[in-house]
């Protein structure tokens, strides 16, 4: 199954101020994070972020929050964004692939990938664009869900299925922020 821009959307799982900097290689997540946010946009892929128990963590990282534009933070308590009311609403049927990147992998990211999956949904967890305090916790996580059946997926794995060929004006915009 490759990923369509047409039929898919991006979900930035919970990347927020105080928990970011316990991420374990966080600056290449957030960087891999902000490469698909920034592809979304020029291609016209919908974005919707979640930020868990605000109060507490913290909002959005500045960073994240600068490439969302107009695009909705879905505000929760509950590890799974599914468990919480009101978020399968959100999501478009029509473009049932969602990319999934955030903190934590083992947690929010894990449950809420297996929440999607479980509502019919098609998620693709994007390996260098996930991150758990602990680097077993984040590679155990991505194991489970590719036994769950989940695709797992690179960043640029991601943004070249978005792409689909070169030469095109949006892939002389984004190979620049590749190289």
């Amino acid at each position: 199954m490759l990923i369509e821009r047409a039929r898919s959307c991006l979900l930035i799982v919970d990347v927020q101020e105080r928990l970011l900097p316990s991420i374990a290689s966080n600056r290449t997540v957030l960087g891999r994070i902000l490469l698909l946010m920034k592809s979304a946009r020029r291609l016209g892929v919908p974005m919707m972020a979640t930020e868990h128990w605000p109060e507490n963590i913290g909002p959005l990282a500045t960073a994240v929050k600068g490439q969302l534009g107009g695009a909705e933070i879905f505000v929760k308590r509950h590890f799974a964004a599914t468990a919480e009311a009101g978020f399968e609403q959100k999501l478009d049927k029509g473009r049932p692939q969602i990319v999934v990147c955030g903190t934590e992998a083992h947690v929010c990211v894990l449950q809420t990938t297996l929440g999607l999956l479980a509502a019919g949904m098609a998620p693709i967890v994007v390996s260098d664009g996930v991150g758990s305090r602990e680097p077993s916790d984040r590679e155990v996580a991505l194991t489970r869900l590719r036994d769950a059946g989940v695709q797992i997926a690179s960043a640029e794995m991601v943004v070249f299925e978005w792409l689909e060929q070169a030469g095109t004006p949006e892939f002389k915009d984004l190979i620049t922020l590749i190289k």
